[in-house]
């Protein structure tokens, strides 16, 4: 029996394939624990020296290198939501014992198939999610002049928030396909104009195989021959919408949309103004109102705008989730105010004045804020999805890093910081959990919720106390310094893998703070030095500002880095544009 002709949980492994036995895989990284088999590739879990989950595909015929690498090449000029990022192509290296194989992002879910073998048939919102997203992704090859030729219900991948994702890609390089070799009818809807001939695929027999896919998710069986009305089958399916659907699955391809975009705007037509909820989740929710849960009330509120994905975290004051922008197809990080703090209107125009103070400064080294709004009771500000999550997080996953490791992204996050002082802004809870990652690499400054601006004269207890200055927990007056002492707290963090004066107790950690109980000992003596002043309990001892700090922070980096036959790195940065990403603003 073919390996695609078995249920997908019977495809799903715990072993490592021959095929991949004696692979050698670089330095600190490791194999997975799964791995799925396909009827031509294999995709196996890795996990890189990052501690990132990716996909190692491979083929499972050693003659077919030069498909998997078309296959591999043209993914990677391909960027879409529903088309998984590819990293890196391993081509065949007997010395490293190695490859062929590339990487791309790990998905974990399971095949509609499967999804609909589980659950039974889909409804009316999953399918709309289901269209505009494998809808999008084939407009968008469409629109390079390519076609995917083998969507199916075997190919849309569904994980557990409801995200689609499109596979088998190596249908799409028809012109390095082996001789012979055409996607499976058995899992694959054949076109009508496609019966008996040559497999030949166009954008109007993916259009049929979108639809036919639809269909299935309503049904569980692809459209027959002699295909009946889909309100027929399904009588709960708006008439508007099986509309789109039977003229998508016309025998006749000149009788079906001119292009799966036209088909998406005419479908946008037949649901009305609430297509954009194409989550099942998001639709129910609005349908019944605000639930009892915090998520319940966030697609309540945000439904039109954006879908929900899943949390990314939660603060006293807040959380903060991963939501997919629906008018602009793409992913960003949504922080909404706990609702119980919502009704404090106090704390909602403070939380609006967080997302206006991050937005006015715009710096490169602060994540971009995107919008602000509120509805029903929910207040939530849109800002840039940081990838790579925050320094706490990078120290929790590789430890402590080495001064030539985060020598250049201190000095950008003061630099940021500088901005943000030089327009009298202090943000008085600078942590590793507000310093993030981007998918460049680069550190940003986050949550400027406790921020002090021009004209304020605040005290009052601040920080988190690992991290926090002894005038915040303290509750005395707050300048500049107090951000200063935040930056050698993370930074002394980075280099040593904990807080500078420990955990615990806040009364414990001030007590240390003021009798400067820190152990500066493995740390290069020009970096503890300036580690020593920004960690000075009196403000007046620390540097006046960020960019006083950042100067100091360059002269000691470089001096340590020099020791260690480093050369002056911060010069080279500075004078070169090999920190900026293309197509960053």
């Amino acid at each position: 029996m073919a390996t695609t002709d078995r249920p997908f949980r019977d495809r799903v492994t715990n072993k490592l394939p021959s095929h991949l036995a004696n692979w050698q895989l670089p330095a600190d990284w490791r194999w997975g624990t799964e791995g799925v088999e396909g009827e031509h590739r294999h995709y196996q879990e890795v996990v890189d020296n990052l501690g990132r989950s990716l996909s190692l595909v491979s083929s499972l015929d050693g003659d077919h290198e030069d498909w998997l690498h078309a296959e591999a090449r043209n993914l990677a000029h391909l960027n879409h939501p529903s088309i998984p990022t590819t990293y890196y192509y391993w081509p065949r290296n007997a010395e490293l014992q190695r490859g062929p194989g590339y990487l791309r992002r790990w998905i974990a879910g399971e095949t509609l198939w499967s999804r609909l073998s589980r659950t039974g048939a889909e409804d009316l919102a999953f399918v709309l999610q289901y269209l505009r997203s494998a809808g999008s992704a084939l407009a968008y090859m469409h629109s390079g002049g390519a076609v995917h030729g083998a969507l199916s219900a075997e190919t849309s991948w569904v994980t557990p928030t409801g995200r689609i994702w499109l596979l088998g890609w190596e249908w799409s390089v028809r012109a390095e396909l082996p001789a012979g070799l055409e996607p499976n009818p058995r899992w694959t809807p054949t076109p009508p104009e496609s019966d008996g001939v040559i497999w030949a695929p166009t954008p109007e027999s993916d259009q049929w195989q979108l639809a036919a896919t639809a269909f299935a998710a309503f049904t569980q069986e692809y459209p027959p021959a002699d295909l009946p009305p889909l309100t027929l089958v399904r009588p709960d399916i708006p008439v508007s919408v099986a509309k789109v659907l039977a003229r998508a699955l016309k025998r006749e391809p000149s009788e079906r949309f001119h292009s799966i975009a036209a088909m998406l705007r005419e479908l946008d037509r037949a649901v009305g103004s609430h297509t954009s909820m194409f989550t099942s989740g998001s639709m129910q929710a609005a349908m019944r109102g605000p639930g009892e849960g915090e998520e319940a009330r966030l697609r309540w509120a945000t439904g039109e705008d954006y879908e929900v994905i899943g949390r990314l975290g939660s603060g006293t004051f807040g959380s903060v989730w991963r939501v997919r922008d629906l008018s602009l197809a793409r992913e960003v990080a949504l922080k909404m105010l706990h609702p119980e703090v919502a009704r404090d209107e106090n704390a909602v125009h403070r939380f609006r004045r967080e997302a206006q103070l991050a937005a006015q400064l715009a710096h490169p080294s602060i994540v971009p804020i995107y919008d602000w709004d509120s509805s029903g009771g929910v207040a939530w500000y849109t800002m840039e999805l940081a990838e790579g999550g925050s320094l706490a997080d990078l120290v929790a996953r590789s430890g402590p890093r080495s001064i030539a490791d985060i020598a250049v992204q201190i000095d950008q996050v003061l630099d940021g910081l500088s901005a943000a002082h030089a327009s009298g802004i202090i943000h008085r809870d600078l942590k590793p959990e507000n310093i993030l990652i981007d998918r460049y690499r680069r550190w940003r400054i986050a949550d400027f919720g406790v921020a002090k601006i021009p004209g304020e004269e605040l005290s009052g207890t601040t920080g988190t106390p690992e991290f926090a200055a002894p005038e915040q927990l303290l509750g005395e007056t707050q300048g500049s310094p107090v951000d200063c002492f935040e930056i050698a707290a993370i930074t002394y963090f980075l280099l040593a893998g904990k807080p500078p004066f420990g955990t615990g107790d806040g009364r414990a950690i001030l007590a240390r703070e003021l009798s400067g109980d820190v152990d500066l000992s493995g740390i290069a003596p020009d970096v503890a030095e300036w580690l020593k002043k920004g960690l000075a309990a009196v403000p007046e001892d620390r540097y006046a500002d960020a960019t006083a700090m950042r100067d100091a922070w360059r002269v000691a980096a470089e001096k340590a880095m020099a020791a260690e036959e480093h050369a002056p790195w911060w010069r080279r940065w500075l004078t070169s544009e090999v920190h900026l990403m293309p197509g960053d603003s």
